[in-house]
């Protein structure tokens, strides 16, 4: 199933509360993204029939193993490109909302590229 950028989004979200608490739930999410709760239960009843996630039944939200795929790859791509465009003097607040958005549109290809590049120059 293709993920859209909402999907993806949610799913780094989930990753990112999960390594700063120990559950992680919709209201947690909603809070988060300044998001309502029925959006979020809305959202997690797709992300859950598409096998992302899983809920038990406290409403604890864990990622499966191909949620958490896909949630590293977005957040590794959020974490280097918030890196790069601070490193080149964009302020942090800008940085962070630039690569939200490019995280989700930017290619493996061009990302491999980018990561290859910075490297050369460490």
């Amino acid at each position: 199933m293709e993920l859209k950028e909402s999907g993806e989004m949610y799913l780094e979200t989930i990753l990112v509360l999960s390594q700063n608490q120990k559950n992680v739930r919709s209201l947690d999410i909603a809070n988060y993204l300044h998001y309502s709760k029925p959006s979020i239960s809305r959202a997690m009843g797709i992300l859950r029939n598409a096998k992302y996630i899983s809920i038990d039944e406290s409403g604890y939200i864990t990622l499966t193993n191909s949620g958490r795929e896909i949630a590293e790859k977005i957040y590794e791509r959020h974490v280097v490109i918030s890196g790069v465009l601070e490193s080149i003097g964009v302020d942090s607040e800008t940085a962070t909302e630039d690569a939200c958005r490019i995280e989700h549109v930017i290619s493996d290809k061009s990302f491999e590229a980018l990561k290859k590049s910075i490297k050369k120059r460490s």
